[in-house]
């Protein structure tokens, strides 16, 4: 059944059928209440059906969404970290009526997708959602340049413009963290970190100076890699962060990587140090096994898949709203960081 068969049956022109099937009325054409009707009964009586990709190229979009990432997310160690991105992604593009479209035949350079090549396929979708941890800001600054309609899922600083993102507020929930163990008692404490990184690491190390210097308590820097932030402790290991955590009378550390903390904290236990540690979110690689639940921050991750496909469908369509989001971490107590002393 077609617009062109509703018209022959109800004697009107196919133009006065589609204005009817979109709820609209045009100067040019008087519609009276009983035309109105009379192809309405017929559509309800055919089950006629718009064409949804009539009606998507009628309004200038195609209603596909591209997902682009930076690293493979499927299948791979860190799988489980990005599943649950992928997840909101699909679920509120189901809600909003949109298909998703991969990007995937992106060439690597330097060990990394490049968004841009020659044959790239990103004015295929009407625009598209970046996940990765790194996101270099050269695409960023082209994709705002040339008027690419896109959202990275993750906060980004701004590349020649700001940059739309849905991304966690780190700094907040690392505050928090920082305030539970100084109420706990310690006033000695330390962030082990991976050195200069995303924005997502900058956020958290950010997040974690401001409230010792808030509480006016000690609070060392350590990372274990060469590139590290002014002011850092580099270290080459986590048997040397330890040796340096001991010598400082730190009792508190707060780690970036889950990892890295489960470890540290393992090896405290084999030394019998008494020593509390709290991690800043889901592991991204593989961590020791312990039965210990760990203080730590729940990431907001199927939220921001979602939201970022709200975002991207308000910008494609020019709606107003936020385009910037932080969403805020849950803490989980565990059972890490503890009293100090007992």
């Amino acid at each position: 059944m077609t617009q062109q068969d509703i018209a022959r049956m109800t004697g009107v022109s196919q133009a006065t059928v589609s204005l009817v099937l979109n709820g609209r009325s045009d100067a040019d054409v008087k519609l009276s209440a009983e035309t109105r009707e009379k192809v309405l009964r017929a559509i309800a009586e055919t089950g006629y059906v718009a064409d949804p990709v009539a009606r998507r190229l009628a309004a200038g979009h195609n209603r596909i969404l591209g997902v682009f990432t930076y690293e493979p997310v499927f299948p791979s160690a860190n799988s489980d970290f990005y599943h649950p991105f992928l997840v909101g992604i699909e679920q509120q593009a189901e809600v909003l009526g949109c298909d998703l479209l991969l990007l995937t035949s992106t060439p690597v350079v330097d060990g990394r997708r490049r968004i841009f090549h020659g044959d790239n396929r990103l004015r295929l979708a009407d625009g598209s959602i970046l996940l990765g941890r790194t996101i270099d800001p050269s695409d960023l600054a082209r994709l705002i340049a040339e008027d690419i309609p896109f959202v990275s899922i993750g906060r980004r600083d701004d590349a020649g413009g700001p940059v739309p993102y849905v991304g966690a507020d780190y700094a907040a929930a690392t505050g928090d963290i920082v305030r539970r163990a100084v109420a706990l008692g310690h006033d000695r404490l330390a962030y082990l970190g991976q050195g200069d990184g995303p924005e997502s690491w900058a956020d958290r190390g950010r997040g974690f100076r401001e409230a010792v210097a808030a509480a006016g308590v000690h609070g060392g820097h350590y990372t274990l890699e060469t590139q590290a932030a002014a002011g850092d402790a580099v270290l080459r290991d986590l048997a040397a962060v330890l040796d340096a955590v001991e010598a400082a009378q730190v009792t508190a550390v707060v780690a970036e990587e889950h990892a890295d903390g489960v470890a540290l904290l393992e090896l405290a236990r084999e030394r019998g140090i008494a020593l509390s540690v709290a991690t800043l979110g889901e592991p991204t690689r593989a961590a020791l096994p312990t039965a210990v639940e760990f203080t730590s921050l729940r990431i907001p991750r199927q939220a921001m898949g979602a939201q970022a496909v709200e975002v991207l469908t308000e910008l494609i369509e020019g709606t107003p709203g936020p385009r910037q989001r932080l969403l805020p971490c849950e803490i989980v107590p565990g059972q890490t960081l503890i009293e100090r002393g007992k």
